[in-house]
């Protein structure tokens, strides 16, 4: 009984961080693909035709997004070209190397004490993130910079870096690169903790530009296939994935404190097993055979309880299991399969 009550209560913390990981409207638009994989049922489903109302608002579509892959291609071309430069000139835009010293809210926590205008000459500090934003005023430059834990400013002053290094920050770093800095701390007279930068590499050149700064990242449909960017836009994703996986964590010891031995079961199967469920089926060339993907994980579980002599009484499998199904973002964690039995021996 205890372990069904702590199932419970974590399926329901897994069901709502998946839920709000996908914390966006649904679309028609958003499919499933699988490589080398087809559905096992006999046809397709004919696409249903656009009503003719939104024709117009089609073709307004098709155009912005036509003008958004000229502009994308047209700053790749840019970046590119900066990069070949930064070669040219003997600085690497992608840096083999970079030792960081702090994160971001380490140094926040540390020298938020400080005053305004107060500067802690004697530390010496090296951080690395991306540029997320960054403001240049004749022989001052800030800049923003993100990393796994947070932000901190970057002040960057002509009379503390060469001439050299002070035209590669205003010519060559761009919102989206990867940076590592090293100077001192200070805290400015707006009271801004920043990084007062006495040298800085580009560790990686980027070469698309980041989504829109104050629009924010809204296209569901990129959001679920470029995961990578909705979470550079939206940081606050990044707070569901370690959510979750802490909430993983901690079932998967209280399952293992409880007894419970945590067993894989097959991904292709020779037979689909799962009720009504339509599977998706795959072609294995050495087999020669069809096979599908999981659907449900109970039957190769319970074989397991046949062989009481090796103490699998109580197993416990957590695995992605392949459902062909109508798309409903609040349904997504229904695809991480948690399923638990226990037997007691006589």
């Amino acid at each position: 009984m205890d372990a069904l009550r702590v199932w419970r209560a974590s399926s329901h913390l897994i069901g709502f961080a998946s839920m709000a990981a996908a914390a966006v409207p649904t679309t028609s638009r958003i499919r499933f693909r699988f490589h080398q994989v087809r559905c096992c049922s006999a046809a397709a489903a004919p696409a249903t035709p656009a009503p003719a109302g939104n024709a117009a608002t089609s073709d307004r579509s098709r155009r912005r997004s036509s003008s958004s892959t000229s502009d994308r291609e047209s700053v790749r071309a840019i970046r590119l070209k900066k990069a070949k430069e930064l070669r040219s000139k003997g600085h690497e835009p992608y840096a083999y190397k970079w030792d960081r010293s702090h994160t971001t809210k380490e140094l926040q926590d540390a020298y938020n004490h400080l005053a305004s205008g107060e500067q802690c000459k004697e530390v010496s500090v090296s951080i690395s993130g991306r540029v997320i934003a960054r403001r240049a005023f004749g022989k001052l430059a800030f800049l923003t910079l993100r990393d796994d834990s947070g932000t901190i400013q970057l002040y960057c002053e002509k009379e503390s870096l060469t001439d050299d290094h002070f035209e590669q920050l205003k010519t060559f770093v761009d919102i989206g690169d990867i940076l590592g800095a090293s100077g001192s701390i200070k805290k400015t007279e707006k009271g801004e903790l920043s990084v007062y930068v006495k040298y800085f590499e580009i560790l990686t050149k980027s070469l698309l530009p980041l989504p829109d700064k104050y629009h924010g990242l809204t296209d569901v449909d990129k959001r679920y296939r470029q995961r990578y960017v909705d979470m550079i836009a939206n940081p606050e994703v990044v707070d569901v994935f370690r959510i979750r996986a802490k909430i993983v964590s901690e079932i998967r010891k209280t399952m293992e404190s409880l007894g419970f031995i945590e067993v894989e079961t097959p991904v292709l199967q020779g037979a689909a097993g799962g009720a009504d469920a339509r599977p998706f089926v795959t072609y294995h060339n050495s087999l020669g055979r069809d096979l599908y993907l999981r659907i449900a994980t109970e039957l190769h579980l319970k074989r397991m309880l046949i062989y009481h002599e090796v103490g699998f009484c109580r197993t416990i499998v957590s695995k992605t299991v392949f459902r062909k199904r109508k798309f409903i973002c609040s349904c997504l964690h229904d695809d991480r399969n948690k399923l638990y039995t226990q037997e007691w021996m006589t």
